[in-house]
């Protein structure tokens, strides 16, 4: 491995905010680190859409952005592609480029990262065909069991690798909660925050988030000046069907909308919360479950997708059916209960920490 040359080609990587972008940043920290160490002998990175590096994970020497120039950095992914013993792509759009890649070279090594919806859907046969002769690393054992289903790819072919919590995450001690956060959303340290933080889309409806607002009906019945803290930039259409349901069920008060939170107060965030909840239905692991624990929250995921493999089948917090609105309503009530957990938050940065990543990375180019 001391010898290969790594190619990583990605849409977003520094200029969203995302689990796929997330990844594709602690992915190429991983690939930095182990150049460092002299454990692959290059590797750069080019991203179709941004334009800086963040220097944080990687040099700038290392990184080419592009800046939505999509011919440029198709024949740039091409050109390097040929000199690359390992081309990685971050995401399904990225296949066209790694099949003229794959044409030209017929022996090179080609990557594919396998997140959850976007490989879940109906494909073209050139996709499906170019599938079976590539390498998949999905991010977790539900995304790998779909891409096996739902294309007919040999098991043989796809490898896991669950998504890490970042490298520079600042682990604080769960019992704190920050004064910036109680005092812009008025609240005291002795109040019971639920936390859910998603993408609020009208076209996605499979997060979860409606059936907590409509859960709280019953919570607050216990916990009357509990704060709901829903984090994430919504749709106009979404806006309106959530102000709906929080009139309807009469927990204007206890409900907080927060719109768009960029990425550096997101983990004061889970810092201010008790309890994490996402009762999603269709995540390909979860970024945000792993985030939430390493904060030591209380969390609470579907049992129905990825968010099993996240959540350790329960080892880090209560799997439920995501469609049930009384599980939803006594998962809340037992998690409140809790509260934050140091023993959670050892226990997920053993298994998901950037030093596990890291070493599971290389394990994987060796092959």
């Amino acid at each position: 491995m001391r010898d290969c040359r790594v190619l990583f080609l990605t849409l977003h990587t520094f200029s969203l905010t995302g689990g796929i972008e997330k990844m594709s940043k602690t992915f190429a920290k991983a690939l930095d680190d182990l150049k460092v160490a002299r454990q692959i002998v290059s590797y750069q990175v080019l991203s179709m859409y941004d334009d800086l590096a963040d220097p944080q994970y990687i040099p700038q020497d290392q990184f080419k952005g592009y800046k939505a120039n999509r011919f440029v950095f198709g024949m740039a992914a091409v050109r390097k592609g040929l000199n690359a013993d390992v081309l990685i792509i971050s995401h399904l759009h990225l296949l066209v480029f790694a099949s003229i890649v794959k044409k030209l070279k017929p022996n090179i090594r080609i990557v594919l990262f396998a997140h959850g919806i976007e490989i879940w859907s109906p494909l073209p046969n050139w996709k499906k065909l170019l599938l079976n002769k590539i390498e998949i690393w999905a991010v977790s054992q539900y995304t790998a069991a779909q891409v096996i289903s739902r294309h007919g790819i040999n098991q043989k072919q796809i490898k896991v690798l669950n998504n890490s919590i970042d490298p520079f995450l600042k682990i604080s001690n769960v019992t704190s909660k920050p004064n910036l956060l109680l005092n812009k959303y008025a609240i005291n340290s002795g109040q019971k925050v639920l936390l859910t933080i998603c993408r609020l889309s009208s076209a996605e409806q499979y997060k979860g988030y409606d059936l907590v607002i409509k859960s709280l009906k019953q919570v607050i019945q216990l916990y009357p000046d509990l704060v709901y803290l829903l984090v994430g930039k919504a749709d106009v259409i979404e806006l309106a069907r959530l102000n709906e349901l929080i009139e309807e069920f009469k927990v204007d008060k206890n409900v907080i909308l927060t719109g768009f939170v960029p990425d550096l107060e997101l983990n004061h965030h889970y810092q201010l919360a008790d309890v994490f909840v996402m009762p999603s239905k269709a995540e390909g692991f979860g970024l945000v479950f792993i985030e939430a624990a390493a904060h030591g929250c209380s969390v609470i995921g579907g049992n129905a997708d990825g968010s099993r493999d996240a959540l350790l089948n329960g080892e880090l917090g209560m799997l439920i059916d995501p469609t049930s609105q009384a599980e939803i309503e006594t998962a809340i009530l037992i998690a409140l209960q809790k509260g934050k957990q140091d023993d959670i938050q050892k226990k997920c940065m053993e298994k998901f920490g950037y030093e596990v990543y890291k070493k599971k990375v290389a394990e994987l180019l060796k092959y």
